[in-house]
């Protein structure tokens, strides 16, 4: 056998070293990081000086809304998913014997998801060769009923709630941004209220029933006003007609993001705070170990978004 040890690179970080920097990165502060971790907070700050002194940059900003990544943050924590990923399907290959590809198919409540999912599957693919996971996208309207009939195995949920007998887990959570044009009377505001809603047209994709009355409660509370809603299918026709300044667009950040560099439109928050809604993982029991390793690394891979 070809001598390799030589030739092996000795890495600064080890596996530790990356779990607190993803763990940080998820929770925005070490002191949430140390309850994922199940550490105490000094030994998360630490770890994470330690971590900065041993590669000679900083990983982190601390701005008064927590400690965000800064560019070498954002590619570590990319990277470092991949790494524990990788070492992890290494380690089940090496334990386990051979088997075949397990089926999975998966489907997802809201169409946003659709935006990265593809993606994130092909990278996991790579990963997880022995998953076979498929998209089930003609089930994305009703997707607890189609678990309920084993039509699907997997499903990625915002708000919808599951019947006895669906195992679920929390897997990772985005924020709902308002866009308006650069040139839109709100766009030199600071911040959007309520009364700004009211006033306006809402430009939103085909959301489920059920996430529209979360949003509702979530910016309304118990109100329930009459408001102009325009709904379009494809995000390009939403962000098209945003731009020409016909309404607000009701998006999530990450769909939102890549137009945003032009400079014509403007991401805007309400002035109560970030609207983030939590995304969570169910499955039917009879796939519960292969459901177990996906959700492991769909989570690990969702801050590459």
């Amino acid at each position: 056998m070809e001598r390799i040890a030589h030739r092996v690179p000795e890495p600064r970080l080890d596996v530790r070293d990356l779990r607190v920097v993803i763990a940080i990165a998820e929770a925005g502060t070490t002191a949430k990081a140390a309850s994922l971790l199940h550490l105490t907070q000094p030994a998360v700050s630490r770890a994470l000086l330690a971590a900065e002194e041993r590669l000679g940059v900083p990983l982190f900003a601390r701005t008064p809304r927590g400690l965000v990544p800064t560019a070498a943050g954002e590619a570590l924590v990319s990277g470092a998913s991949r790494v524990l990923i990788e070492l992890g399907d290494l380690e089940r290959r090496v334990a386990l014997p051979a088997a075949p590809p397990s089926r999975v198919r998966i489907v997802c409540e809201c169409y946003t998801a659709y935006h990265w999912l593809p993606s994130t599957l092909t990278t996991l693919r790579r990963s997880l060769p022995d998953l076979d996971v498929s998209l089930a996208v003609e089930h994305t309207g009703a997707p607890v009923a189609s678990l309920e009939a084993s039509e699907v195995d997997v499903a990625l949920l915002t708000t919808s709630q599951v019947p006895h007998g669906i195992d679920q887990k929390p897997l990772f959570s985005d924020e709902i941004v308002f866009v308006v044009a650069a040139t839109h009377p709100l766009a030199a505001r600071r911040a959007l209220t309520p009364d700004d809603l009211r006033a306006n047209t809402m430009i939103t994709g085909l959301a489920p029933a059920e996430e529209r009355r979360w949003f509702m409660r979530r910016v309304f509370g118990r109100g329930r006003p009459k408001l102009r809603f325009d709904r379009l299918p494809l995000t390009e026709a939403i962000v098209d007609v945003t731009r020409a300044g016909l309404g607000i667009a009701v998006l999530s950040e990450w769909i939102a993001r890549p137009h945003l560099g032009r400079g014509d439109l403007v991401a805007m928050r309400l002035a109560s705070g970030p609207l983030r809604r939590g995304w969570r993982m169910a499955w039917r029991p009879e796939v519960g170990d292969a459901a177990e390793r996906l959700h492991a690394a769909l989570k690990a891979t969702s801050h590459a978004r």
